[in-house]
């Protein structure tokens, strides 16, 4: 199958945030997803982007996105955070995922990253054999942390 790879533009957010809908009923999350396509648009094309997003088209219908920014290691230096590579159900197994994969590798190699990084969840082995299969490896002994919305607010409470 031939797709097309290319940057996201501000009107491909509609389907962008229809693909991060679509990832977050895959990870057992439905309801998680509060972002909205104004705040994409907004964060990510806005005065200082937050975020670089490539869409992979087939036949003009955005079947899969990698969403990426950039980051600071205190170890490494500057880092590209691959926040997420979502395919839709019925193009996964086409080597979608590998080209963009390789398209957010070859960014972040143009732009001097010394390393690039994201999560996968521990009951996803597809996507843990896919990523090893490409070189990355997985670290079983990091925990990820996080505190968000009542967790956020409760913490500044206590101060």
């Amino acid at each position: 199958m031939k797709f097309n790879i290319r940057f996201a533009t501000q009107s491909d957010m509609p389907k962008v945030l229809e693909l991060i809908k679509e990832l977050a009923v895959f990870e057992k999350e439905p309801d998680a997803v509060i972002v909205t396509e104004k705040d994409l648009i907004e964060h990510g094309f806005g005065k200082n982007p937050l975020f670089t997003c490539f869409v992979a088209e087939k036949e003009e219908e955005i079947v899969a996105i990698a969403l990426i920014y950039f980051r600071f290691s205190t170890w490494k230096g500057k880092t590209v955070h691959l926040e997420d590579l979502i395919v839709k159900q019925e193009f996964r197994g086409q080597g979608l995922g590998t080209l963009l994969l390789d398209e957010v590798i070859k960014y972040g190699y143009s732009q001097g990253v010394q390393r690039i990084c994201w999560e996968v969840l521990d009951w996803n082995t597809s996507a843990i054999n896919f990523y090893e299969k490409q070189g990355a490896k997985i670290l079983k002994d990091w925990y990820l942390a996080q505190l968000e919305g009542d967790a956020i607010k409760n913490y500044i409470e206590k101060l």
